[in-house]
């Protein structure tokens, strides 16, 4: 990361949950730029941790795993972890199993679980949805393993196309219980830049923020994953974004070293 661009001190605020932030704040520092954490969603478990044990101990034929959070708490609660990282038939064949992005597919494989299935290009549901896999599901045992309230569109799509379509959601996003009446002052002084990873860090960071400064936060360069959280951000008013080109922490700090170039280019 040394030498794609030098924030020159200016702060970078980091909105992803605490347990995820430590290593872009590493390669924000290597940047020469000051890391602000500041989570806007907290990871805990789900509110029915015995439902989804049931879910995670029945055989399947496709395993997808929507997110980091959804691997390892997956991991954590799966009663025999055959089931994921084995035999999961009579037959003895162990289900496929996909990962949405290339971050997911990492957390997979760290885990022991090599993902079948990710897409070369884009990392997010509609990009999965178009592998030439995922278009023959008919009659197919699926289990999409993510977060209370995820997007029903996966599983949506799948079950039109003949799927049997069962949902393990291991894990659930929560506000903190914090804001950043305090913190402002610091800000205002400090910070050149905000990332938000998903639209609902983003419009949890606005919840936190004081509506009288959130004129000022929309002016300021905006870093975010995929092009819908580009247009959701455009929608509450931020006017300067830069899309990242993967859902990885390096490709957001280019993401970051593009919004600095533009600035410093600007008259």
């Amino acid at each position: 990361m040394t030498g794609l661009c030098d924030l020159g001190g200016r702060g970078v605020l980091v909105t992803r949950p605490a347990a995820q932030a430590q290593e872009l704040c590493r390669l924000i520092e290597e940047l020469g730029g000051r890391p602000i954490a500041f989570p806007t969603v907290e990871i805990r478990p789900p509110r029915d941790s015995e439902l989804a044990c049931r879910l995670l101990s029945v055989p399947y034929d496709l395993i997808i795993f929507i997110s980091r959070n959804a691997v390892d708490y997956a991991l954590a609660l799966a009663p025999d972890k055959t089931l994921l990282t084995g035999i999961s038939d009579v037959a003895g064949a162990r289900p496929q199993r996909a990962a949405v992005g290339r971050a997911t597919a990492t957390a997979m494989q760290q885990a022991g679980l090599a993902p079948d299935l990710v897409p070369e290009m884009g990392f997010d549901t509609e990009s999965l949805m178009a592998m030439p896999a995922l278009m023959q599901v008919a009659g197919k045992r699926v289990l999409i393993v993510r977060g209370e309230g995820g997007r029903a569109l996966l599983g949506e799509t799948l079950a039109h196309r003949g799927a049997e379509v069962t949902y393990a959601e291991v894990y659930r996003r929560a506000a903190p219980e914090t804001n950043a009446v305090e913190l402002l002052a610091d800000w205002k002084q400090s910070l050149g830049f905000v990332t938000a990873t998903s639209e609902e860090i983003l419009m949890n960071l606005l919840a936190m923020v004081p509506k009288s400064a959130h004129r000022w936060l929309r002016g300021l360069p905006l870093a975010v994953f995929g092009k819908r959280n580009a247009g959701t951000a455009m929608e509450l008013g931020f006017r300067v974004v830069a899309v990242a080109h993967e859902a990885s922490d390096a490709a957001l700090c280019d993401a970051l070293c593009r919004l600095h170039l533009n600035a410093s280019s600007q008259p």
